[in-house]
């Protein structure tokens, strides 16, 4: 099986797991988007490297600016997922430190007072 074959075959795999991502919708929205993202990576490096191999002779991996100019989109995918899951993470962490301050301990009593009522 060529690596042609093998790559086209990764997609199907790739396409169910942004559904079950998507469908599961706790996945952070800017890393989802992120992972989409790569889905243009995938689109633009298929022609890219039909394009190297036409008109220099070469693999995309030999053509510099073809190969830069592809591997853009696979650099804006990792850094969509990066900062989608770090904003999540403090996002969990502010959660965690608000709720660790309104500890029954600490909050107010918020109950109705029903001594007053009995009387």
């Amino acid at each position: 099986m060529s690596k042609e074959s093998l790559f086209a075959l990764s997609l199907f795999p790739y396409l169910g797991f942004l559904w079950f991502l998507t469908r599961c919708q706790q996945t952070p929205r800017l890393a989802l988007i992120g992972f989409y993202v790569l889905l243009i990576f995938v689109a633009v490096t298929i022609p890219a490297g039909l394009y190297a191999k036409q008109a220099y002779g070469e693999e995309l991996a030999n053509v510099d600016w073809l190969h830069g100019s592809a591997e853009l989109f696979l650099t804006l995918s990792n850094i969509l997922v990066v900062l989608g899951f770090r904003q999540a993470a403090i996002k969990h962490r502010l959660s965690k430190a608000i709720s660790a301050n309104l500890s029954p301990d600490l909050s107010p009593d918020l109950s109705p007072d029903l001594s007053a009522d009995a009387k």
